[in-house]
């Protein structure tokens, strides 16, 4: 079996007359582990086909094969094995962009431990809430900033069993690298079941204290279409998806279905994300596929591409927040790409997106992937007309649904919300034209309902994003005597405009709305900051100033 086929096997697949998939499932078998049937399987067939580019901001490089992967994988998970890891454990990760990451989470499926990654941003009160809320066990962790201090801080409260450390040595700590070596290459497979609990995020927490998301074997093989149809990517592919690996979308694009294509993944550890920096990568590497969130797209363009020559990209994809109509054209107009949307969640794979040889609609986020059967439906779980605004949802099969997690953990009374009407609850509104693209509105807390109006932000967002003097923008409802609740707008500005946050701007900016949108759409209240409230992960928290300006989630 060649590497293009190895994933072949688990795979139903069909095309439409134009060769846009419109049929995809899996065929899974009992003992299904994606470390052992895909990542070994590939290092068996040809062990020196190029896994891996790994960089630094410090001008390091080193490049992995599929097989050294698989071998390092071994040893780590022996090592694990003999300092006292256990199957069904939970193992916290927070390893940035670390070359280690991969090793690990291979390692950690190989011996059927749960792997709950972690962003190096959170401080103590964040651990000693994952920590309890997760029943974490053991801990891997990178020895960059104020990454193990922080930890050590939080296991006064909540003591755990292991500490490992990667880049560096302290007290207390186990180092992961130089353990690492003193263990074998090979390993016997461990038993475990497809329907096991194999990984746990915390979801992004945009409304509230973070939800633990369970996610099975099968989690890993559902990213298949992410690749395959929606990335574009073959075996000969060099993929970067910006992402760490405290976040869902690491293993949406660094990880599990570019892997399970052979495809090389580019992957550039920087402290610091700067614009011009990551478009040197792409050029210096000859990336071919780039997916990174439109925030970061928005960068690349208001901050300057002059000077890089990105003609190596063959596609471009976007996800992890809605996209702005000024984006997609903007990087249209300047490489070619049309930029390909995708939606989904922590708690599912791609749902909605514009696989490879479809036509894309500048603020679309697409149509419905072919393993999901997505609906807009209203408050009792009924699909509404076309046109109507609602939530997404995911009709549920009986049995087996891949590409869904299995529920939160300890958490029944937000399990019976998520999955009630025979639905997956996606808790965001959109709705969906004749064509079967569908259309972004907002989360459903975020509508604002003003003098009989229901308005989502999303939209008023995309045309403030059009004019030049606005980088960010956040809407959400203020109160009003009269009409209830009103239009605000907060504001960052670009670097042009810094210090101009003056009424004649604000009138300009309420005029540029009412002229490319339903007058009673535009803010009437218009307030400029440095800086937008965000969760760890860099999505808007639109709550926190709702609660500032007394509007009650």
């Amino acid at each position: 079996m060649n590497v293009q086929d190895i994933h072949m096997q688990y795979i139903e697949e069909g095309f439409d007359e134009n060769g846009v998939v419109n049929k995809f499932d899996l065929k899974l078998p009992e003992n299904f582990s994606y470390a052992y049937d895909i990542i070994d399987k590939i290092a068996e067939t040809e062990p020196e086909r190029r896994a891996m580019i790994w960089c630094d901001d410090e001008g390091r490089e080193r490049i992995f094969s599929y097989g050294e992967l698989s071998r390092l994988s071994n040893r780590a998970a022996n090592m694990l094995l003999d300092l006292g890891v256990k199957k069904g454990e939970r193992v916290m990760t927070v390893l940035k962009r670390h070359w280690q990451m991969w090793i690990v989470t291979f390692a950690l499926e190989k011996i059927g431990a749960i792997l709950i990654p972690a962003t190096n941003q959170l401080k103590k009160k964040d651990y000693v809430y994952r920590f309890r809320e997760g029943d974490i066990d053991h801990i891997i962790a990178t020895g960059d900033g104020d990454v193990c201090e922080n930890i050590e801080a939080a296991c006064a409260d909540c003591p755990l069993k292991l500490k490992l450390i990667v880049k560096g040595k302290r007290d207390g700590w186990i180092s992961f690298d130089d353990k690492l070596e003193c263990y074998s290459d090979s390993i016997e497979r461990i038993p475990t079941n497809v329907d096991d609990d194999c990984l746990m995020f915390f979801s992004s927490g945009t409304t509230g204290y973070p939800k633990m998301v369970i996610h099975s074997h099968r989690y890993s093989v559902s990213h298949i279409p992410t690749a395959k149809y929606w990335h574009h990517l073959n075996k000969d592919s060099l993929h970067l998806t910006i992402s760490e690996s405290g976040w869902g979308k690491f293993f949406w694009g660094k990880i599990y279905g570019q892997m399970a294509l052979g495809a090389t993944i580019m992957t550039y550890d920087f402290t610091r994300f700067v614009p011009g920096d990551v478009l040197h990568i792409i050029e210096k590497y000859k990336v071919t596929s780039l997916c990174c969130p439109p925030t970061m797209y928005r960068f690349f363009i208001k901050e300057g591409m002059e000077g890089h020559d990105i003609s190596c990209l063959e596609y471009a994809t976007t996800a992890g927040e809605a996209l702005n109509a000024e984006v997609y054209d903007r990087f249209k107009e300047m490489t070619g790409l049309s930029l390909m949307e995708g939606f989904g969640q922590t708690e599912t794979t791609l749902i909605i997106g514009n696989p490879y040889g479809s036509v894309s609609r500048s603020g679309s986020m697409g149509r419905a992937m072919p393993m999901f059967d997505v609906i807009i439906a209203d408050t009792e779980g009924n699909e509404v007309p076309d046109g109507t605004t609602g939530e997404i949802c995911v009709r549920l099969k009986k049995g087996v649904n891949n590409g869904i997690f299995k529920g939160y953990y300890n958490n029944p009374e937000a399990n019976e919300k998520a999955f009630a009407f025979g639905l997956y609850h996606t808790g965001d509104t959109a709705y969906r034209d004749p064509d079967g693209y569908f259309w972004y509105v907002g989360r459903i807390d975020d509508v604002i309902k003003s003098s009989g109006y229901r308005i989502g932000p999303f939209e008023i967002e995309s045309i403030l994003m059009e004019h030049p003097a606005v980088l960010e923008a956040a809407i959400t409802a203020a109160p009003d005597p009269i009409r209830g609740q009103v239009v605000k707008a907060t504001i960052v500005l670009t670097s042009e405009y810094r210090g101009r946050g003056d009424e004649a701007l604000v009138k300009e900016l309420q005029n540029y709305v009412k002229a490319n949108t339903a007058p009673y759409k535009y803010p009437r209240i218009i307030e400029f900051v440095d800086e937008l409230p965000k969760t760890i992960s860099g999505k808007i928290r639109r709550v926190e100033i709702r609660e500032k300006d007394g509007i009650n989630s």
